[in-house]
């Protein structure tokens, strides 16, 4: 496996787990139970989650009225992008 599929997989990963939580943080949230740290949704979406947190925000609409979140979380992803194009010109799509 080259290192851009590799790189597409941990996304992918990351982003489905990261969808999960937020998704999961809502619904905590709604029936005002334990909540998941902020710190630890921003962790995921550093990690590679940044397209599954972004998704879930505006599907769950969940943290779209925090600042921290709707300018990290879509810089993150820009980033990512980045990282995965650097990846395909220097390793070969």
């Amino acid at each position: 496996m080259d290192p851009l599929h590799i790189l597409l997989a941990i996304y992918a990963l990351m982003s489905f787990i990261a969808f999960f939580v937020y998704g999961l943080d809502k619904r905590r949230a709604v029936r005002d139970a334990w909540r998941v740290p902020e710190r630890t949704l921003l962790a995921l979406a550093a990690c590679g989650g940044a397209a599954g947190a972004l998704l879930a925000m505006a599907a769950f609409r969940h943290k779209t009225r925090k600042k921290k979140f709707t300018f990290t979380v879509p810089a993150l992803l820009c980033l990512q992008a980045a990282l995965a194009v650097w990846t395909a010109v220097h390793f070969g799509a």
